[in-house]
């Protein structure tokens, strides 16, 4: 936002923003506390920097069951850095965008081997971590450590745009940089260094996401709607510009589920063209990017992988499955292939179906298996009719 406010009107502005904050703000569990002897605020860097990276591109309530159970089981940094990747993988498991997990271990292994388990206060080292970028690394610095940092994602660029109305694609490089610069000059001379600078972003964070929405901003809720031009103009339903979305693009993913006589079936990890974006480089069912004959495309690269005849291999069609990645929307089209005995292969593992939950897969990965389900039950309705 551009200081276009008399100083007197900036504090009045921030005093109404951050009170009503204090009055609405969420009960979130990676927000700091107060100590009611102290008055102290309980910040701990590790959590939040745990719930910013998960908030990535992610809504808050898909977010929260991942974050109980991911911090429940690591519950420092130090933990988190011995796992195995696996483990890590496996508390992901649905989240999406896996390289997020595989960044956050990584960081926090350097964080314990250069910082001695802190997470670093200095924006220079906090932004040479992996999966750490500007947003990240002012939001966990000032939400954990007061630093003085203005914090600028979607959310907050949409609140500063309406203010002073400005038209124009936001993500745009040199408006961002405009933002960025603008957010940070409004935040440092004015707000006080116990703890504001973070209680100021989370506050900009909040109304962006709970009042001023990219859809229908609740205006008359809005503790700052006197000083927004874009409201006063009549232009809230044109501010922000709406984002040039990618054309989508149609993939057609043929997977086989090989069951054996025991009801166990075998998982791989194969590289691909699609493995890097669907299956995220985790475990999954035999697969490939199908054109037009799926079931022969498919068998011929079980073979290939597998060493399995494909002639002799009888692919049962399972419902098929709809699956949206990004700008990509994918139909998995799943068969099932009964066979005497798994083959033993390189990168491959053998485990009961209803045991899939044990390995780190992808959400396509349990829509696949989902469609067995879907199958067998419907078999035994049929059978009891």
């Amino acid at each position: 936002m551009r200081t276009r406010l008399a100083p007197r009107a900036v504090k009045i502005f921030q005093r109404r923003l951050l009170d009503w904050f204090g009055a609405n703000r969420r009960e979130l569990p990676w927000r700091a506390g107060r100590d009611p002897s102290s008055g102290r605020a309980h910040r701990d860097a590790y959590s939040i920097w745990v719930a910013e990276i998960m908030l990535q591109q992610t809504r808050i309530a898909a977010v929260m069951p991942y974050y109980e159970r991911f911090l429940e089981r690591f519950p420092t940094v130090e933990s988190l850095a011995r796992a195995p990747q696996e483990d890590v993988l496996k508390l992901w498991s649905g989240l999406g965008y896996y390289s997020r997990a595989r960044n956050l271990q990584r960081a926090a292994r350097e964080i314990v081997a250069q910082h001695g388990g802190e997470f670093p206060r200095a924006l220079d080292a906090a932004l040479a971590l992996p999966g750490i970028g500007a947003y990240t690394a002012a939001a966990v610095l000032s939400i954990a450590y007061d630093a003085p940092l203005a914090v600028l994602d979607g959310n907050v660029a949409r609140v500063f745009a309406r203010l002073d109305a400005i038209r124009g694609d936001l993500r745009s490089p040199r408006r961002w940089r405009e933002l960025s610069g603008s957010a940070q000059r409004f935040l440092a001379p004015h707000l006080p260094a116990h703890g504001a600078p973070g209680d100021w972003n989370q506050a900009l964070m909040e109304l962006g996401e709970t009042i001023c929405t990219p859809q229908i901003p609740r205006c008359s809720a809005c503790p700052i709607s006197r000083w927004c031009l874009a409201r006063a103009r009549g232009l809230t339903g044109e501010i922000p510009a709406p984002r040039k979305k990618r054309a989508p693009v149609r993939l057609r993913i043929a997977a086989v589920i090989l069951r054996d006589p025991r009801g166990r079936t075998l998982l791989v990890q194969d590289p691909g063209a699609h493995d890097g974006v669907l299956f995220s480089r985790m475990w999954q069912f035999p697969a490939v990017e199908v054109a037009r004959h799926a079931q022969i495309e498919l068998a011929a690269h079980v073979e290939k992988i597998l060493e399995l005849d494909a002639a002799s291999l009888e692919l049962e069609a399972l419902p098929s499955v709809r699956h949206g990645v990004t700008f990509r929307n994918v139909t998995l089209l799943p068969f099932l292939a009964r066979v005497a005995r798994l083959p033993k292969r390189p990168r491959t593992r053998v485990l009961a179906l209803d045991r899939l939950r044990d390995l780190p897969v992808s959400s396509a990965t349990h829509k696949i298996a989902a469609a067995l389900g879907r199958r067998e039950s419907l078999k035994q309705r049929i059978r009891a009719t």
